[in-house]
């Protein structure tokens, strides 16, 4: 059989330097279910590290408070919007649509309401969802790579073949790592 090793030497750039690479192993075509658990740790991670929640927060309150808003303009104009239900069911359909529902306000305040909750509740909404997955990808690409974690766990593993260069290598690589993450902590704990 051929070289076990997972990892290939990459060509030098400059004396001393040793770059290594994860060799190619072909994929899988067709994946049929999804890796679950890493969906969920992506889902903790967007809830935790972006401001979601928070967001959704703010959308929330101002649904209901448009949806009063609505109501008690149109309660006694309009028969479509008579209950506080039916208006909490047009701003969620209006939100959507962005505007285009079968009961639409009559009054001059109603549709200006309604306008005005349409455009911002679906910046709000589709925003909120849009820029917390991206600020997400963004915030893990700040991150260590997983792949210069492995690198150097690989590298542990064979202490004894590594080169007196290799091995300082290994250390400043390690060092890095490692006061990169007390950086954060301090951080996090700061804050």
């Amino acid at each position: 059989m051929g070289d076990e090793r997972p990892f290939e030497p990459v060509p030098r750039i400059r004396p001393g330097d040793e770059v290594l690479r994860r060799k190619r192993r072909p994929r899988r075509r067709l994946r049929i279910a999804p890796n679950v658990p890493e969906v969920f740790r992506i889902l903790r991670d967007i809830v935790t590290q972006t401001p979601l929640v928070p967001i959704l927060s703010i959308l929330l309150v101002l649904f209901l408070l448009f949806s009063a808003g609505l109501y008690f303009v149109e309660r006694g104009e309009n028969e479509s919007l008579d209950s506080y239900g039916e208006a909490l069911w047009w701003s969620i359909s209006a939100m959507q649509t962005m505007g285009s529902t079968a009961n639409q306000p009559i009054t001059t305040a109603g549709k200006t309401i309604g306008g005005i909750w349409a455009v911002l509740g679906t910046m709000l909404f589709f925003g909120a969802v849009i820029a917390s997955v991206t600020s997400y990808f963004i915030y893990s690409r700040q991150r260590p790579s997983r792949q210069i974690i492995a690198t150097v766990q690989y590298n542990l593993g064979r202490l004894e073949e590594l080169s007196l260069e290799e091995l300082e290598l290994l250390k400043e690589t390690t060092d890095s790592l490692i006061d990169a993450q007390i950086g954060r902590l301090e951080e996090g704990s700061s804050g």
